[in-house]
C-alpha cells in the first residue's frame, strides 16, 4: 500500500513538473515571452552569441603563454652502422671499422613556453573577435524580432479561425431556421420553390466554409504551437480576442514618431558589416609587419640499452634553452599588395550597402507606417459597414417573410453580409500584423 501511494506521488509530482514546463494556455505577451524562450530559432541565436564569446576566447588565448610538452620513446630494432677509420683504434691507415653510436633505447622529455611578442594580426584578430561578438547579438536581436512578429502572426491566425468557425456556426443556425420556416411556407402553397432552393445553396456554401475554416483552425494551431517551440498537437488556449488585440494595438502615437535609423537591428547590423571589412583591410595591412616570438623549453634525455628508464639509478642528462623567432616578410610577389587592394574594394562595396541599407530602411518604415495607417483606417470603416450589412440583412429578411421582398434579394443582402463579417475580421488581423511589422523594422517594442 505504502509502495502504491509513493508511486502515485511520484507521478502526480512529475505531472506538476511537466505543466510547470510547458504552459498550455497562453495570453499574447506570455506567447512571445515563451517564445523568446523556447521558439528553436531564437535558441540557436542564443548559442551563437556563446559561441562567439568562446571564439573571442579563443582569439586572445593565442597572444597568451602557450605551454606544451612532449615525451619521445625510441627502441631501434637495429641500430645504424657508421665507418670511421680503423687506425683509430689500433688498424691500418685506410681500413674503416663498424661502429655503432649511442644506445638501443632512448626517451627525449621536453617542456616548451613560449610567447608571442609581437604580431599585427593578433592585434587585428582580437579587434575581429569583438565584432564577430556584435554581430552575433545584432542576430540575436534580429531574430527575437522576427519570433515575436511571427508569434503574433499565429496568434492572430489562429483568433481569426476560431472567430470564422463561430461566425460560421451562428450564421448556419440562423439560415437553418429561416430554410425551416420558408419550407413550411412553400408547403403551404404560399411561397415559390425557387426561394427554398435559393436558401439552400446559400446554407450549402456555408457548410462548406465552416468546414474548410476548421481545417485551417487545426493547422493555425499547430503553426502557433511551432511558432513557441512546442510540440505542434498540443492543446493549447488563447485567453484573449480578436477584436480586443486589434483595439489594443490601435495606437497612431507612433506614426508621428521620428525613428532613429542609427537604433534598428538591420541598420547596425550592416554597419557592423563595415567594421568587419575596416578590420579585413587592416589585416591585410599588418601581413607586411615583422612577427617575434620567444620561447622557453628544458628537458631530459635518458639512454639505455634496456627498458631502465623507470628505474631510479636510470642516468638523465638534463637541457635548456631560450631564444627569439623574428618573421620578416619581405617579398610577396605582389601578393600582398593584391590581397590589400582587394580588401579596399570591399570596404568600398561595404560603404556603399550601409547607405543603401539606410535609404531602404527609411523607406520601409514609412511604408509600414502608411499601411499600418489604412489597416487602421479601414478597420473602422469595415466596422460600420458591417452594422450596416447587419442592418440590410434584417430589413432583407422582414421584407421576404412579409411576402414583399424575393429571395434573390435576400440571399444578396445575406452574401454581403457575411463578406462583411470575413473583411471585418481580416482588418483586425492586418492592425495587429501591420504594427507588428511597424515595430520590428524600427526597434520599438511594446508589451500587450
Amino acid at each position: 500500500m505504502k509502495k502504491s501511494i509513493i508511486i502515485l506521488s511520484c507521478l502526480i509530482i512529475s505531472c506538476l513538473g511537466y505543466s510547470q514546463e510547458q504552459p498550455t494556455t497562453f495570453s499574447l505577451q506570455e506567447a512571445i515571452d515563451y517564445a523568446l524562450e523556447n521558439n528553436r530559432q531564437a535558441k540557436n541565436a542564443k548559442r551563437d552569441i556563446e559561441a562567439a564569446k568562446k571564439q573571442k576566447w579563443e582569439t586572445t588565448a593565442t597572444g597568451l603563454p602557450q605551454l606544451d610538452a612532449s615525451v619521445n620513446y625510441q627502441n631501434f630494432l637495429k641500430q645504424q652502422v657508421s665507418l670511421v677509420p680503423a687506425e683509430f683504434f689500433g688498424g691500418e691507415p685506410g681500413e674503416f671499422a663498424e661502429v655503432i653510436f649511442g644506445t638501443e633505447q632512448n626517451v627525449n622529455a621536453t617542456a616548451t613556453l613560449s610567447q608571442l611578442i609581437f604580431d599585427g594580426s593578433y592585434l587585428v584578430g582580437l579587434q575581429s573577435a569583438k565584432v564577430f561578438l556584435e554581430i552575433s547579438k545584432n542576430a540575436k536581436d534580429k531574430t527575437d524580432l522576427e519570433v515575436r512578429k511571427g508569434v503574433i502572426n499565429a496568434y492572430g491566425n489562429v483568433l481569426l479561425a476560431e472567430e470564422s468557425v463561430f461566425i460560421y456556426e451562428k450564421n448556419i443556425n440562423v439560415l437553418q431556421k429561416n430554410l425551416d420556416e420558408t419550407t413550411k411556407i412553400y408547403e403551404n402553397g404560399l411561397e415559390e420553390e425557387e426561394s427554398v432552393e435559393q436558401l439552400q445553396i446559400t446554407l450549402s456554401n456555408l457548410q462548406s466554409s465552416l468546414n474548410n475554416a476548421k481545417r485551417l483552425k487545426g493547422i493555425a494551431y499547430q503553426m502557433f504551437n511551432i511558432t513557441l517551440g512546442i510540440d505542434y498537437k498540443t492543446n493549447v488556449t488563447l485567453t484573449e480576442t480578436l477584436e480586443d488585440l486589434a483595439e489594443k494595438n490601435i495606437s497612431l502615437e507612433m506614426l508621428n514618431q521620428d525613428s532613429d535609423i542609427t537604433s534598428t537591428v538591420d541598420y547596425k547590423i550592416a554597419e557592423n558589416d563595415k567594421r568587419s571589412k575596416e578590420l579585413l583591410l587592416k589585416l591585410e595591412k599588418t601581413k607586411a609587419l615583422p612577427q617575434l616570438s620567444a620561447y622557453l623549453n628544458g628537458g631530459y634525455l635518458g639512454f639505455s640499452n634496456e627498458f631502465t628508464f623507470l628505474d631510479r639509478e636510470q642516468d638523465w642528462a638534463g637541457f635548456s634553452s631560450f631564444g627569439f623567432n623574428l618573421n620578416l616578410p619581405i617579398f610577396s610577389s605582389g601578393g600582398r599588395s593584391a590581397a590589400t587592394q582587394r580588401a579596399k574594394i570591399n570596404l568600398e562595396k561595404s560603404k556603399d550597402e550601409l547607405t543603401e541599407t539606410e535609404q531602404r530602411l527609411k523607406l520601409q518604415i514609412e511604408t509600414a507606417k502608411s499601411n499600418y495607417k489604412f489597416a487602421t483606417e479601414d478597420y473602422y470603416n469595415k466596422k460600420q459597414n458591417l452594422a450596416l450589412a447587419e442592418r440590410i440583412e434584417r430589413k432583407n429578411q422582414t421584407k421576404f417573410f412579409e411576402g414583399i421582398g424575393s429571395s434573390f434579394e435576400l440571399r444578396q443582402a445575406q452574401t454581403q453580409l457575411y463578406t462583411a463579417q470575413q473583411e471585418l475580421l481580416q482588418t483586425m488581423l492586418d492592425v495587429i500584423n501591420t504594427k507588428a511589422e511597424l515595430e520590428t523594422i524600427t526597434n520599438q517594442i511594446t508589451n500587450f
